[in-house]
């Protein structure tokens, strides 16, 4: 598996339209929010292509980690984990100090796993139940 920080954001698109447009049924101008140009990419690519990817808005000494999306055929292989691995690597060699997400809440405890704590209520986004979560890095 290959993981680099990308700026052709051909297959990070295509990657979260089939996952959040095709799969969660979220609308393709919610997903395609306007705020790519001003994040940071990664993708995760194995021997068949890509298979996830997420962004990463800078936010003075914090990290929000977005779009964090992996293809079905990949899931249960640990590239998420590694993907997060990664970038939180190096976000911190950035200078970064926190990293925080809105976890869709099946997901909560893939983040937990990886270091994250939930905090505050659940909120819709997109029609799906999310929480906010956080972590130093």
């Amino acid at each position: 598996m290959r993981i680099a920080q990308v700026t052709d954001l051909t297959a990070p698109f295509a990657i979260r339209t089939e996952v959040f447009v095709g799969e969660q049924g979220v609308t393709p101008a919610e997903e395609i929010d306007g705020m790519d140009d001003a994040c940071l990419h990664w993708l995760a690519t194995d021997e068949e292509g890509p298979v996830a990817t997420l962004r990463v808005r800078v936010m003075g000494d914090t990290a929000k980690i977005q779009r964090v999306a992996v293809l079905p055929r990949a899931r249960g292989t640990g590239v998420g984990a590694a993907l997060m691995r990664h970038v939180m690597d190096e976000l911190r060699a950035s200078g970064l100090r926190r990293a925080t997400l809105g976890a869709q809440t099946h997901a909560m405890g893939f983040y937990a796993r990886l270091g994250f704590v939930a905090r505050g209520p659940t909120y819709d986004d997109a029609g799906i139940p999310h929480r906010d979560m956080d972590r130093d890095l």
